[in-house]
């Protein structure tokens, strides 16, 4: 599950790692989505455009053909992620859709559209909302405090009472107290941004200096809510209105490392425990219990949407400087975020390494987001 959408990344937003449910077997990695675009913050959606005059009408129904991008896209990649996802759905519908994907076997071009323009209804995408992106970290730690490795990492207090979800952690201290401690107990070591943006994903892999690397999980929080950076320091005028992204925020953090960096970091109270673990090499797990897939894992508000829902993305419109124009791809639902919140705001999972940070740092764009229902009579 991850924690935020970064400049109010949610802290695994849907934290990743967290879930203990063996994955199933995830095909042959996919290739990079045609179009794509960097990310931002859970912050209030940018305007939205005025609606096209050629809108398809609310009541009329909707074929695949209407969905711009939809022919260009890789429906072999699509038919893979689903596969790769469907095990997570659990209504009838879905489940009849998703033995019959697996029974299909491999599937070229053709034969991969035709699968699912056969298999699913196309519902009318939602309001105009969020996507975000998010992001596997890897940052260099050390086994003690060196240099400018000040930053402890913290494991889950004794005094911190285990709950039954997210939303149900009790109170605790705040990260300016926590930050004040002693920390005899630290796992590793890290830049102080490093961490504070280690902390909004929720999870990461860290790699010390002899070679090891470990994968951080989430081990819960002090259940303060989150508060993105973004505002605020936009409006101390620390960052230009179109600069807000990931990579601008935590460069700051590391030109102004020390007290005025920590006086910002301080103005998001959440503060994130965590437990060291051998790192596979591989993607981790969402809320659904399976691997996430790169540019095709969507998190969501669980409250609105399954586990294991396929749908068609539509963001466009970038708020950022340096933002990919458009993502239009078939995508999953696999994870969830506590930043995530309402019928059209997802968070999309663009992987592992620095790359793939750099382009979720910027990823703030209008989603239109469209539902694909499974029916159990091809159409």
């Amino acid at each position: 599950m991850r924690l935020a959408a970064l400049v109010g990344v949610a802290p695994c937003f849907a934290i990743i790692g967290c879930v203990t449910t063996a994955p199933s077997p995830i095909p042959p990695p996919l290739p990079p989505p045609a179009a794509a675009s960097p990310a931002a913050p859970p912050i209030s959606p940018p305007a939205v455009p005025p609606a096209q005059s050629n809108a398809p009408l609310a009541n009329a129904p909707l074929d695949f053909s209407q969905l711009e991008g939809w022919a260009e896209d890789d429906h072999v990649a699509d038919f893979r992620t689903f596969v790769a996802g469907c095990g997570a759905a659990r209504d009838p519908a879905s489940v009849v859709v998703c033995q019959r994907a697996l029974a299909s076997g491999d599937l070229d071009e053709a034969g991969a559209r035709a699968f699912l323009e056969r298999n699913f209804r196309l519902e009318h995408p939602t309001d105009p909302g969020l996507l975000t992106a998010y992001f596997t970290p890897v940052y260099p730690a050390r086994r003690r405090a060196d240099g400018e490795f000040t930053a402890p990492m913290r494991p889950r207090p004794a005094d911190l009472p285990r709950a039954q979800s997210l939303a149900a952690e009790v109170s605790y201290a705040e990260r300016a107290e926590i930050e004040m401690r002693p920390a005899r107990d630290a796992l590793a070591w890290l830049r102080p941004e490093d961490l504070f943006f280690l902390q909004i994903q929720g999870s990461g892999v860290l790699e010390f200096s002899d070679g090891e690397t470990l994968r951080a999980v989430y081990d819960g929080s002090n259940g303060a809510p989150f508060v993105g950076l973004a505002a605020p320091m936009r409006r101390q005028g620390l960052l230009a209105d179109n600069d807000t992204s990931a990579e601008s925020i935590r460069a700051w953090l590391s030109a102004h490392r020390g007290p005025a960096a920590q006086a910002v970091m301080n103005l998001d109270p959440r503060y994130v425990f965590f437990r060291l673990e051998t790192d596979d090499g591989v993607e981790p797990s969402g809320a659904a219990g399976l691997r996430l897939i790169p540019g095709r894992a969507l998190a969501v508000d669980p409250a609105r949407h399954a586990m294991g829902e396929a749908f068609w993305v539509e963001a466009t419109a970038p708020a950022l400087a340096g933002a990919f124009p458009a993502y239009r791809r078939f995508a999953m639902a696999l994870d969830t975020g506590s930043a995530i919140k309402g019928e059209a705001r997802a968070d999309l999972y663009l992987g592992r390494g620095a790359d793939a940070g750099l382009e979720a740092g910027r990823v703030r764009h209008i989603l239109r987001l469209y539902r694909l229902t499974p029916v159990t009579q091809p159409q």
